[in-house]
């Protein structure tokens, strides 16, 4: 007698509560690679932005005049930054209650909130990829020793163990490991390489906060009108 064991055979087979656990599996594999694509999107668009955003400003402009033509709305990544820096230091330079090294402490404070929420948008759900590519394993191997403790219970019934009665129950548990491992590897590999590119990407905002932070003390020691790097 041969046994069917093609692998929807094997997943139709299974006890519903290894289907769970594949269907669960399934799900955050579809829902991880989603969330690939809008954070692999979403970070091209930061580096891009970046870059853009950097030549302009060190194109040697008014920055003034670079201040006024970004949307507040629409602001994100190094612009924001530069935007919420830019707000604060001339709203301080109007009213005149601040030395300059007190200015420039509340421009860079200014910065660093408006550099965290940029990075808090491009970690937006690397924690789920997170906890996929470290929990599937787990589940996987739960619904395979689920798996095999019930292949192993349907031998109790029967007179003669033969490798045709045990093969389709433990090929079916197995198929809930791999499963398990397929969409963890991805999730692991997807997490530590955008980790690495928002790490960057902070990186790049923190040396501009800086910059810019020096740009402004230079101008407020001079007493003068912020008007160009």
């Amino acid at each position: 007698m041969q046994t069917d064991l093609s692998f929807l055979h094997l997943v139709l087979g299974a006890s519903p509560l290894v289907q769970l656990v594949m269907a669960a599996l399934l799900m955050a594999s579809v829902v991880s690679w989603a969330m690939v694509f809008d954070r692999l999107k979403m970070l091209k668009a930061a580096r891009l932005e970046a870059d853009e955003f950097e030549r302009r400003f060190w194109s040697g402009g008014d920055l003034a005049k670079l201040y006024r033509g970004i949307d507040k709305s629409t602001a994100t990544g190094m612009s924001a930054i530069f935007h919420a820096g830019f707000r604060e230091y001339a709203k301080l330079r109007e009213g005149h209650a601040l030395d300059s090294a007190d200015m420039v402490e509340s421009v860079r404070r200014a910065m660093r909130v408006a550099s965290s929420r940029e990075v808090d948008k491009l970690e937006t759900n690397l924690s789920f990829l997170a906890t996929v590519g470290y929990t599937s394993p787990y589940v996987g191997l739960f619904g395979t020793v689920w798996g095999i403790m019930n292949a192993f219970q349907a031998l109790g019934n029967v007179k003669q163990a033969t490798l045709n009665l045990v093969a389709p129950g433990i090929a079916e548990a197995l198929i809930a490991t791999a499963m398990g491992l397929f969409a963890a590897i991805p999730a692991v590999v997807v997490y530590n390489k955008f980790s690495h590119n928002v790490e960057r990407l902070e990186g790049r905002y923190d040396d501009f906060l800086e910059e810019f932070s020096n740009i402004l003390q230079r101008q407020a020691h001079a007493g003068a009108q912020v008007g160009g790097a």
